[in-house]
């Protein structure tokens, strides 16, 4: 990931947004702090504080994805990946959304737009 991919991704969300707005949390990441990242205005950045992996939602989804693996031996590389992909094939939407959901930041932006 560099600069330049995420800025094709801002772009492109920039698009199917049309007039609606996101808040996108993003971490630390040199690719989403460069100065020559120009940031749609429908799209307004959360920047996550350095090394908090708490507050990341992809780290709660590792977490989950990681469970059924532990303690488990794998013969092969392949046995692995096989294994994850049925892993994913079994999560549904609902827990990914518990998993990756903060209701502490929505009760923020909640509170902030009704006042």
């Amino acid at each position: 990931m560099n600069g330049e991919c995420f800025q094709q991704f801002l772009d492109l969300l920039s698009q199917q947004l049309g007039r609606d707005y996101a808040i996108l949390q993003v971490d630390q990441a040199p690719a989403h702090t460069s100065s020559a990242i120009y940031w749609p205005e429908n799209i307004i950045p959360l920047f996550q504080p350095p090394s908090a992996p708490e507050l990341n939602p992809i780290e709660r989804l590792w977490q989950l994805l990681k469970k059924p693996l532990k303690n488990q031996l794998f013969s092969s590389l392949q046995a692995l990946r096989e294994r994850i992909q049925e892993i994913f094939e079994q999560l549904t939407f609902d827990q990914v959304i518990s998993v990756s959901s903060y209701n502490f930041i929505l009760e923020a932006l909640f509170y902030v737009a009704s006042h």
